[in-house]
């Protein structure tokens, strides 16, 4: 039997410093920081509740992210 795949190691960052602040400017932000995955989606959207390690999700509203979390 494969051995069970290690996920990758998420940045020791909180989500909550990106609130607020320019969607590009976190996005840049987030990938210097370590973030392999990072998706903006617009307030309401659909989406899955998977959880996948090293994703940081942005919600964006007028341009600036709105709220962010971890998956």
């Amino acid at each position: 039997m494969a051995p069970i795949p290690t996920p990758p190691a998420e940045p020791h960052d909180s989500p909550d410093a990106y609130v607020g602040l320019a969607a590009d400017r976190a996005e840049h932000l987030a990938r210097e920081r370590g973030w392999p995955t990072v998706r903006a989606l617009p307030p309401g959207a659909i989406i899955t509740m998977e959880y996948r390690a090293g994703r940081l999700n942005f919600e964006v509203k007028d341009g600036l992210v709105a709220r962010a979390w971890k998956g």
